[in-house]
């Protein structure tokens, strides 16, 4: 008979701080516990799994390095029995433990918390008269870490969500960095509350601000800001052909619009002008963003360029290496808690330094038992 359990193996920090999720399963009938069920998928997902089916078969074939953690006395489970827990499990105090798991990797949140949604395309439950899940996440550019998640019903549903996000981080010091769709009242207030600053991009849904601030800046641009303070800050970049020219000007003279529109927190408005010039086309483009710093153009400027990691840091990562718009994974809150396991697997794999790419990491992950126990472990 094989030793079922290692009393050598320390146990697994990660699930520690899954500790007080509910089990809606009944007691008498659960035959593999959830902190088992937990730390089969983290790391089946870390080896490369991307389904219930992937998951179930990884269960089978590694049960012996499973039970160096956890004793798994009856096995693992069938992929209908992980979807059925899954989508059972209550999204919103999984997602607190996740965060609980982040902040107990003591990372001090400085520089910019970006915040963007995406939508898991193939999470669509026609059957269900489900659509597709729209996940709303902040992510550290520092750490270059997932730090929360919260599922919204879709992108318009995102004002509501993101405070409710917020809430769960401690910002004190950190410049939160939204797209226009962020650009409310109450997410600036809530972030002011939290001791921390923002960037919000201004698009057409702050009309009168957005007019305001465009018209007062191109205004004074056409007198070289004879009438205000302003500071600028000018990049150029070449690559591949292509000749990209961002200039950053900030202005914090602006009383009369804090007096207009008594924003929670504005100190000052940012104009952006991007040119590109490649082979023989150009593109102009011009955006304004509100900000609650008085700091120059070239501090906001790396905070904005900032903001864009989440697309490639993140939402890349979930497409291009766990194949996220692949996912058929769709019953219940399946899979807003399955898009929560695979940003604590990216999570970790990120902690593993070395040369190797994420997806590189998930390979070796599969083959390598200690790499794995190192990331687990870690």
């Amino acid at each position: 008979m094989p030793t079922l359990y290692s009393p050598d193996v320390h146990p697994v920090e990660f699930l520690t701080h899954f500790s007080e999720l509910c089990d809606p399963r009944q007691e008498l009938k659960v035959t593999y516990p959830l902190p088992e069920i937990l730390l089969l998928t983290l790391c089946a997902v870390l080896s490369g799994a991307n389904d219930w089916v992937a998951i179930s078969i990884y269960g089978t074939k590694k049960l012996a390095l499973l039970r160096k953690f956890l004793p798994f006395t009856d096995g693992t489970p069938s992929h209908d029995q992980l979807g059925n827990l899954f989508a059972a499990l209550d999204a919103k105090a999984f997602q607190a433990c996740f965060v609980d798991w982040v902040a107990s990797l003591n990372k001090t949140l400085t520089g910019v918390v970006a915040i963007d949604g995406k939508t898991s395309r193939r999470s669509l439950d026609k059957a269900g008269g489900k659509a597709a899940i729209h996940m709303i996440s902040a992510w550290s550019s520092e750490w270059n870490l997932t730090l929360a998640q919260r599922q919204v019903d879709g992108k318009s549903n995102e004002i509501t969500a993101i405070p409710e996000l917020l809430e769960l981080l401690t910002l004190k010091g950190a410049i939160v960095t939204i797209d226009a769709m962020g650009c409310q009242r109450e997410i600036a207030a809530k972030i002011v509350s939290k001791q921390a600053d923002y960037i919000l991009a201004l698009k057409g849904n702050q009309g009168s601000l957005r007019t305001d601030t465009k018209l007062f800046m191109k205004e004074q641009a056409v007198v070289n800001y004879r009438d205000t303070t302003v500071t600028c800050h000018e990049t150029v970049e070449k690559s591949h052909g292509r000749i990209e020219t961002r200039i950053v000007t900030v202005c914090a003279d602006i009383e009369w619009l804090k007096e207009r529109h008594n924003w929670p927190g504005l100190k000052s408005i940012v104009m952006v002008h991007y040119h590109a010039m490649w082979q023989e086309k150009t593109r102009d483009e011009t955006r304004f963003y509100i900000s609650s710093m008085t700091s120059d153009a070239q501090h906001h400027a790396k905070a904005i360029r900032d903001h864009w990691g989440i697309e490639n840091g993140l939402h890349w990562v979930m497409d291009m290496v766990f194949r996220d718009d692949e996912c058929r994974i769709r019953k219940g809150n399946a899979p807003a808690n399955f898009t929560t396991i695979k940003h604590a697997a990216s999570n970790m794999l990120r902690s593993v330094k070395g040369k190797h790419s994420l997806r590189s990491k998930r390979h070796i992950a599969a083959w390598d038992d200690d790499f794995l126990a190192e990331m687990i472990n870690t």
